[in-house]
């Protein structure tokens, strides 16, 4: 990066920005799993738009739609009213999502994050019930808005709120207390059963069944199953946010099928666009349809060019089990690669399912040495956890195996060169 350009982002942008400080190169071009700065260097991406991005940059087939519609003057900004491009999606959703899975869900566009679909959820949860209080897990993360805060974990970010942030009480998620706990849900349990336990009963049980920005932390599958039936049994709401988990980055379109639970709310943005454009949706039964005209609503939530990739992406990767079965077996293929590299250090552990895996340091500092080395030779991955100790891989799901073994090569030098005490 140049000192002019340095000067411009340095004295124009503000001070929150974030990647750029961990990337520091201007970035211009972008194919598949790849990315290419401005002087001409390659970087391949597991970092995917933080999961915006699980069908790559600039797919093909997602590209000459968006053209052809662009071209042709499809309507572009239209909020919640009706178009060809809206209807063409609800169709796609209705019989290629779910259909197929034995789901009745209505549909909502809510403002075009991943925030704002948690927003409407909480509120339409709060809503239906008459109920204030929201139940999340720690490490948990959500989005920045405030009601998106208040049931995320992390200390750093609800602190930026400048606010109190109330209404939610956090929760072990599966693991946090080791082995220390046999029956994680009989405590729970009781104290919702027990009129003097402190324990108000909530309006909604929000959770992810891997907590990306969390530390890549995998709940298992009966424990997500002990935390349905309990909030079934007690007419509590389950919202699970498949934000950056869902749209098969697991494996399944849906990151909770594995676990054969269906949550009374679904919240999706990110890679639910296809192409990356601005997009989310918010699945609920239709018994919980409650919502009034305009009752939450956005300029943006009728984002058309969006709804045109997102159609073409479940059309062209989700009529079969194709993507599926490829992004399991990738799944396989980078746990391997990552347990051969941990077993040549102490202190290092793998985690993950599908195509979200990390590698998390019991010397936290290790973790952004490693994603720097990274960098240096070619390869974006990011940090996360509480203090940001676990390297994140987010590789497009359409990788090839020959890129994805490229880029679990160049990790596993980088943290060599960081914890095996060699020079780059």
């Amino acid at each position: 990066m140049t000192t002019t350009e340095m000067t411009i982002f340095d004295a124009l942008e503000s001070n929150v920005r974030g990647y750029c400080r961990s990337w520091p190169t201007v970035f211009d071009t972008a194919s598949g799993a790849w990315i290419h700065d401005e002087n001409g260097r390659d970087y391949l991406d597991f970092f995917a738009g933080a999961g915006a991005l699980n069908y790559g940059h600039n797919n093909p087939v997602l590209k000459d739609a968006l053209l052809e519609y662009i071209a042709g003057d499809g309507i572009t900004h239209a909020l919640d009213m009706s178009t060809v491009a809206k209807r063409r999606l609800l169709e796609t959703v209705q019989s290629v999502v779910l259909e197929p899975r034995g789901l009745d869900y209505k549909v909502q566009f809510p403002g075009p994050t991943g925030a704002n679909a948690v927003e409407a959820a909480l509120k339409l949860a709060r809503k239906v019930t008459g109920r204030t209080e929201i139940l999340n897990f720690t490490n948990a993360f959500h989005g920045m808005t405030l009601g998106a805060l208040a049931v995320t974990g992390n200390a750093a970010k609800r602190a930026g709120a400048g606010v109190p942030l109330q209404h939610a009480t956090s929760l072990p998620y599966d693991g946090y207390l080791s082995d220390m706990d046999t029956d994680p849900f009989q405590w729970m349990a009781r104290a919702l059963d027990d009129r003097s336990s402190g324990l108000d009963k909530p309006a909604a049980v929000i959770v992810e069944t891997v907590q990306g920005e969390g530390g890549v932390n995998v709940a298992r599958a009966e424990w997500l199953r002990g935390l349905a039936d309990l909030c079934a049994a007690r007419e509590i709401l389950l919202i699970v946010d498949d934000v950056q988990m869902g749209c098969g980055r697991t494996g399944p379109f849906f990151s909770f099928e594995t676990a054969g639970i269906t949550p009374d709310i679904v919240t999706l943005s990110k890679s639910i666009g296809g192409y990356g454009l601005p997009m989310a949706l918010v699945l609920f039964k239709p018994e919980l349809d409650q919502w009034k005209p305009g009752e939450h609503n956005g300029t943006f939530r009728g984002n058309n060019p969006a709804f045109v990739t997102a159609r073409v992406a479940l059309e062209h990767y989700w009529g079969n089990d194709a993507l599926e079965s490829a992004t399991l077996a990738k799944g396989e293929r980078v746990h391997r690669a990552l347990s051969g590299v941990v077993a040549a250090f102490d202190g290092l552990s793998v985690r993950g399912r599908g195509l979200v895996h990390g590698i998390a340091f019991d010397d936290a500092s290790r973790a952004g040495k490693v994603s720097q080395v990274a960098f240096e030779n070619g390869l974006l991955v990011e940090t996360s956890g509480s203090e940001d100790e676990v390297v994140k891989l987010l590789p497009p799901l359409t990788i090839t195996d020959a890129e994805l073994d490229h880029g679990l090569e160049i990790l596993a030098a980088s943290v060599d060169v960081v914890c095996g005490g060699r020079g780059h």
